[in-house]
């Protein structure tokens, strides 16, 4: 079923052509409940009984790579603007991001004409990797930002002889691409941010929100990481979270805290990849902070130093964090009892697809050795 608010143009193409997001449908009108979409419209309904609104701010980081159509072959850095290919990361710097004009400028001609709103584009810490952070807003129409996004990004850069990825863990040795959430919750009736109280310090809700990720983030991380590759992201020292720790302003947690005046109170989620789907990433982090605020959830002490370093807390593979997620019962009830036994098995099937295929580093390491 077609959702026509989502109607837009499709700028790289040379006919004149549209795009529209659909909606699975029973033959009967009844929406099929277990589709991403829907499932985030589910756990959305659950705040509104309660009288919240959710609102996020995601940010997606991608890498550009060179054309590679062999598989066996390990993925490389693009050759920029310079004509030369790209060494090394370059953080926050403007010269990394120009080595891209040509093709950042169609990023943001077909965002522009497809009405997506970019917030920033910055150069990220790996070689070829950059980051789109878009602005607040209601989770599904920033969902579906998301997914067109990820289209957009990967159009624009074939234009240009080139690769976006969205792999968490695209090539080894350089750090992973996340998808963070920023996340806060209004009052409906007030219009206030009630993670603060009215003389602006945290409220009980904050906390209780950051205690339920703290307790139901490992038992969703199916949800945020979801494929074999989303857990070589996940390791240590490796500028992403291995644990459910949590700070103000700590870029090492899981949970970060930004500096913020009391109306802008935020909590950012960093643990999911961006090889995410982003309806299933936002259902699963807004459900997490729901329960901990339904079960008044206390967290544990926020931490201010590096932890990213430190024992790795969170489930270790695909099989590993799917167990978690169907032993999970608040999570079961809140995302529905078909989603979560419909997704469960299709990533128990992926893994299995996975196991059938010998790795470089098993030819590596067992060919004459065993």
């Amino acid at each position: 079923m077609p959702d026509l608010s989502t109607l837009s143009e499709v700028p790289w193409e040379t006919d004149p052509t549209a795009q529209v997001i659909c909606d699975l449908v029973h033959q009967d009108g009844r929406k099929v409940e277990f589709t991403p979409r829907n499932v985030l419209r589910n756990v959305i309904a659950a705040y509104e009984k309660r009288g919240l609104k959710a609102v996020v701010a995601p940010e997606i980081e991608f890498y550009l790579v060179r054309k590679n159509p062999d598989p066996d072959y390990p993925l490389t850095p693009p050759v920029g603007r310079s004509g030369r290919p790209i060494g090394g990361g370059q953080g926050y710097s403007i010269a990394g991001v120009n080595e891209f004009d040509e093709l950042i400028d169609d990023i943001y001609h077909f965002s522009e004409k497809q009405g997506l709103e970019i917030d920033t584009l910055i150069h990220e810490e790996g070689a070829g990797q950059l980051e789109i952070n878009l602005r607040h807003g209601d989770p599904v129409e920033l969902a579906d930002q998301v997914f067109l996004f990820k289209r957009t990004i990967r159009e624009a850069a074939l234009k240009h002889e080139t690769y976006a990825t969205f792999m968490a863990k695209p090539i080894q040795g350089q750090p992973g691409s996340a998808m963070h959430i920023h996340q806060s919750v209004i009052d409906r009736k007030t219009g206030r941010n009630v993670f603060a109280n009215e003389d602006g310090s945290e409220s009980d809700a904050f906390r209780h929100f950051i205690g339920g990720m703290q307790k139901h983030v490992p038992s969703a991380l199916v949800m945020f990481a979801p494929y074999v590759n989303s857990y070589r992201r996940l390791t240590q020292a490796a500028s992403a979270p291995v644990n459910t720790k949590w700070g103000y302003d700590n870029r090492t947690t899981a949970f970060r805290i930004p500096r913020s005046d009391p109306s802008s109170r935020r909590v950012e989620n960093r643990i999911p990849s961006s090889d995410a789907n982003p309806y299933l990433a936002l259902a699963a982090s807004l459900a997490c902070g729901l329960i901990g605020m339904t079960e008044r959830t206390e967290p544990e002490p926020p931490v201010s130093g590096t932890v990213n370093e430190d024992e790795i807390e969170l489930p270790r593979g695909l099989i590993e964090a799917v167990g978690l997620f169907e032993e999970d019962e608040a999570l079961r009830t809140l995302l529905g009892e078909p989603f979560v036994t419909t997704y469960a098995a299709i990533k128990k099937a992926e893994f299995e697809t996975f196991m059938e295929v010998i790795s470089p580093w098993e030819r590596e390491y067992l060919l004459l050795n065993v």
